[in-house]
């Protein structure tokens, strides 16, 4: 008995520490600089992702540079133009960060494709990765795609 409730004692002090190597696992200023840095396009959704090539995986990658690049929102064009992403974060929590992510039009109007993607790392130096997810936003309705991508964590 005198065991159980020192064990418990400890893990009530180291708690907090615990809860706190977590936070620092997303940035909490310049948020969509961090999502173009260190995403892994190979694990979008079908409609962004591009065809795997080996040893490639970020969006400089497979040629891709910042456009446009604000505190919670990023567009990012291929080289020459041939394809373009527009980067939206909607929410952080240590537990990821909920982004959407759109395909806008070359000549403007409604997006081609748009969805809400959760995107996570495992740890602080990995990239990372995104799955479309369940939670719905009314800033970014879903708009293309397919069932296949979506994931519930």
């Amino acid at each position: 008995m005198k065991m159980n409730v020192m064990l418990a004692a400890a893990a009530l002090m180291y708690a907090p520490l615990a809860m706190a190597g977590e936070k620092g696992a997303y940035p909490e200023e310049n948020v969509a600089t961090f999502v173009v840095d260190k995403l892994d396009m190979t694990s979008l959704p079908s409609a962004y992702r591009p065809k795997k090539e080996k040893g490639k995986k970020t969006l400089a990658d497979y040629g891709y540079a910042a456009q446009k690049v604000k505190e919670k929102e990023a567009l990012v064009e291929m080289a020459g133009g041939a394809r373009r992403l527009s980067i939206r974060i909607l929410e952080e929590s240590g537990s990821g960060i909920y982004a959407c992510v759109t395909e806008p039009p070359k000549d403007g109007g409604n997006p081609l494709t748009q969805s809400v993607v959760l995107l996570k790392r495992k740890d602080a130096n990995g990239l990372l990765k995104g799955r479309e997810t369940w939670r719905e936003f009314t800033s970014c309705p879903v708009i293309g795609g397919s069932s296949d991508d979506s994931s519930a964590y």
